[in-house]
C-alpha cells in the first residue's frame, strides 16, 4: 500500500481520540478513505469475530498487526498452525460499511483489536431493535 491509501490519516484521527480531542465526522471519515488490510476466511469470505451478540469485522491497518491477531488467536486455540497461508485483502473503508450495511445481521467494524490503539465502530442497532429483533 502507498501514502495515499488513507492508513496515515486513519492512525491521526486515532489519535486525536484517545488524546481526547477527536471528532467523531472526522474520524468515520478518515477511516471510510482507509484501505485496511481485511482477512479471509477459507472459504473465501470476510473474517467475523462473533462477541457480545454482535458480529464484528476483523481489520488491520498493516500486515503486522494482523500477524499480532494471528499469534494470539494461535495461542488461544492451541494451534500450531504457523505454517498456514493467512489470505486477506485491502479494502477501503467505505466499502466495508457499505458491504455491513447490506446484511440482514448488524455487524460492526474493529481496527487493529490487538494493537496498541484499538478503535471500533459497533453497528446501528437502533433499525434492529424496531424491527422486534433487538441483540441476538
Amino acid at each position: 500500500m502507498t501514502d495515499g491509501d488513507g492508513r496515515e490519516r486513519l492512525h491521526a484521527e486515532i489519535a486525536a481520540f484517545y488524546a481526547g480531542f477527536g471528532q467523531p465526522e472526522e474520524l468515520h471519515a478518515a477511516f471510510r478513505q482507509a484501505a485496511l488490510l481485511v482477512p479471509l476466511t477459507a472459504e473465501n469470505r470476510v473474517f467475523f469475530l462473533p462477541f457480545g451478540g454482535v458480529d464484528w469485522l476483523c481489520t488491520f491497518t498493516s500486515v503486522e498487526e494482523y500477524a499480532r491477531f494471528i499469534a494470539a488467536r494461535d495461542r488461544l486455540d492451541d494451534a500450531t498452525a504457523l505454517d498456514q497461508d493467512y489470505r486477506y485483502h485491502w479494502i477501503f473503508g467505505r466499502r466495508l460499511r457499505d458491504y455491513l450495511d447490506t446484511r440482514d445481521e448488524p455487524a460492526g467494524i474493529a481496527i487493529d483489536i490487538l494493537g496498541s490503539a484499538p478503535m471500533a465502530f459497533p453497528p446501528d442497532l437502533t433499525e434492529h431493535a424496531t424491527d422486534g429483533q433487538g441483540m441476538r
